[in-house]
């Protein structure tokens, strides 16, 4: 899949060097093609390497997608050179006249605080509400998840009696959702968190929410709107094969109690090279979710796109399988 990104991205030369096709400005501009248009808030402290994530994702798919980089305006990166976010991001007032295939919402550092005193909060609830009128489907991750459950359906954030931190296997509940197409029976995914939606506040919910995914260890992993427009994903797939192992060494530096992965380090080593054993799902998952559930069902004018636009009638998404 060609992905258009801004000529001087950092991630542009990691993923050409991955022999993933990146089409610059100038080449987008000369192709006859309506790209799908994807929305990224992101959210994270390590921008551009969760840029590169996320961009090598999108890529694994035939489509051609256009990506737009989001940030709160209310709320300024520390993490990241601010030359790097006044080139390549852009705030919610630039945008929110616009419509827009996809979006993706991040996780945060920020799940020990209660939502409402997330500095960005007020900010984040206006995009979320924004979604429903301008956005056909909104993939939420981590955090981002947590947040979209508590302001779209009430559920609440439960803290963990210890960091959730490894890598887990998990069971789909629904086989036939188009979402898991091609998926193994188990599949795995990256977890780091304190805190999580409990499963049984969205089962609770099952006239609106559809529990598509669970793992005995980190509960809740993925469930959806029936309609597909609202995915919420409670782990990291996107993370590469060395960001647990980052983390924990940062952890380690800092002094924290902080246990090894689990799952993750061959015979839990921190000295060992971590097993790549979830990166065949979170490929799929992703291009699952731009076919089926963007491609697929957003108008080719995107100008339709509303909160009475309904992609597909409830059940009917994976029903028709």
């Amino acid at each position: 899949m060609p992905i258009k990104i801004p000529n001087d991205l950092p991630a542009s030369k990691t993923l050409t060097n991955e022999h993933i096709f990146v089409m610059n400005e100038e080449m987008a501009f000369h192709q006859d093609i309506r790209p799908l248009q994807i929305l990224i808030l992101n959210l994270m402290p390590t921008k551009i390497v969760t840029e590169t994530q996320l961009l090598r994702l999108l890529s694994n798919s035939p489509l051609q997608v256009e990506v737009t980089f989001l940030q709160p305006a209310s709320y300024v990166s520390t993490h990241t050179p601010a030359s790097h976010m006044a080139q390549f991001y852009r705030v919610f007032d630039d945008v929110k006249d616009k419509k827009f295939d996809g979006m993706i919402i991040t996780g945060a550092p920020v799940e020990m605080l209660e939502f409402e005193e997330v500095s960005y909060w007020e900010e984040l609830c206006k995009i979320m509400e924004w979604t429903k009128d301008n956005v056909t489907s909104t993939f939420h991750i981590c955090w981002g998840a947590q947040a979209g459950l508590y302001y779209h359906y009430g559920i609440s954030k439960k803290t963990l009696p210890k960091k959730l931190f490894g890598i887990y296997s998990h069971q789909n509940t629904r086989k036939q959702t188009r979402l898991f197409r091609g998926f193994d029976d188990v599949f795995y995914a990256p977890y780091s968190r304190y805190t999580e939606s409990p499963l049984e506040e969205v089962l609770a919910k099952k006239n609106v929410l559809d529990v598509l995914a669970v793992s005995e260890d980190a509960g809740l992993s993925i469930c959806a709107s029936y309609d597909r427009r609202q995915i919420f994903v409670s782990g990291h797939f996107e993370y590469d094969r060395e960001t647990l192992k980052t983390e924990y060494e940062r952890d380690i530096k800092k002094g924290l109690d902080i246990d090894v992965p689990e799952h993750y380090f061959p015979n839990d080593d921190p000295n060992e090279k971590p097993v790549f054993i979830w990166k065949s799902a979170a490929n799929l998952l992703y291009s699952n979710w731009l076919n089926y559930y963007v491609y697929q069902v957003t108008p080719y004018d995107i100008s339709e796109i509303n909160r009475d636009f309904v992609p597909e009638k409830k059940g009917s998404v994976d029903e028709n399988d």
